[in-house]
């Protein structure tokens, strides 16, 4: 659903009024980014997730190539060769790839993330992982972290329409008097 730019003033206007958001300690949403009908997707698996991924993307294959698609190294590879997807591919999650999504999501170049993690197995880059996670709440970008929550998300009739998302300006925080 596209607001317009009037209504989005509105809302925001309304939201600082009911939380008091002038103030130093503004959590509420301070603006709003369009994210166009199509979106850029970031695709990625932990090892014992990755057939569960491949599975899904393989069943909603139709409704994501007409989307861009991102992954991590492996999860990427692996989608694109046997799904005959295009999917641009950062590094291995391990070697990079999941700060180089983080990056991503911080400049606003990705819009959403499917992300089946493993939440039995212990990772070597778990502090990437969180980092990974953190940002993308940071950012208010969708994310799904298993097959039920990416069906909701893929099947949502948002998921192919312009959609302006809310954001918070969390830099505010950093000039607060403690």
């Amino acid at each position: 659903m596209k607001l317009s730019q009037n209504t989005s003033e509105l809302l925001i206007q309304f939201l600082k009024m009911k939380f008091n958001t002038d103030t130093k300690d503004s959590s509420i949403a301070s603006h709003t980014k369009i994210m166009k009908a199509k979106k850029n997707i970031a695709l990625i698996a932990h090892d014992h997730r990755k057939l569960d991924l491949l599975d899904w993307a393989e069943f909603n294959k139709d409704k994501l190539s007409g989307h861009k698609l991102f992954g991590t190294g492996t999860t990427g590879k692996m989608i694109a060769d046997k799904l005959g997807l295009n999917v641009h591919r950062f590094k291995s999650g391990p070697l990079g790839g999941d700060l180089q999504i983080g990056a991503s999501i911080s400049i606003g170049e990705l819009d959403l993330m499917i992300f089946f993690w493993d939440p039995l197995q212990p990772q070597p880059h778990d502090v990437d992982v969180k980092a990974l996670l953190r940002i993308a709440v940071v950012y208010n970008i969708p994310i799904a972290n298993n097959r039920s929550s990416a069906d909701f998300l893929i099947s949502s009739p948002l998921f192919n329409e312009e959609y302006e998302r809310f954001m918070v300006d969390y830099s505010k925080r950093f000039t607060k008097d403690i």
